[in-house]
């Protein structure tokens, strides 16, 4: 999916802001990976050109948050906006995922609220936090009757 121009202009303005600066030698890479899995679900664009990014949380059709991606010199930095009550949760949305898509490189993504307090951290993940991360998530679609758990799932070596 990608932002339309009359999404953008509904986008409220967020009271919250947390920044994560995670340490990689592939910003681009896995800023490329977290939009590409993230849009199919919510609203996302990668700028390959500039290597940059967003993210509109917007999976139930209201915006509960955005997030800009920015490739740098040695690492990926998110900036999340969001309503205070929602912060930690996207967080730990968009955290999750970069974590996951990077746990053979360790990827730590550690955010700081932007009063200067320390938000969430997610990662580095082991082998049996994956394992126990995967079971969870089937589980919880087959709860939920979705067919496509594989699939949100992704295999992360790729």
């Amino acid at each position: 999916m990608t932002t339309d121009s009359a999404n953008a202009n509904a986008t409220p303005d967020f009271d919250s802001r947390s920044v994560a600066r995670v340490a990689t030698d592939r910003p681009a890479d896995y800023g490329r990976r977290l939009v590409s899995h993230m849009s199919r679900k919510i609203d996302g664009e990668w700028n390959g050109a500039d290597s940059t990014g967003h993210l509109v949380f917007n999976r139930d059709g209201v915006v509960t948050g955005v997030a800009e991606l920015a490739s740098e010199e040695g690492a990926l930095v998110l900036t999340l906006s969001a309503s205070a009550q929602e912060l930690a949760r996207l967080e730990e949305v968009a955290g999750r995922h970069l974590a996951r898509f990077g746990y053979e490189d360790g990827l730590v993504v550690s955010w700081t609220r932007d009063d200067g307090s320390a938000g969430t951290t997610q990662g580095p993940l082991t082998k049996e936090d994956l394992d126990r991360l995967r079971a969870e998530y089937k589980a919880r679609a087959a709860r939920e009757g979705e067919s496509d758990a594989a699939e949100d799932f992704p295999d992360l070596r790729g």
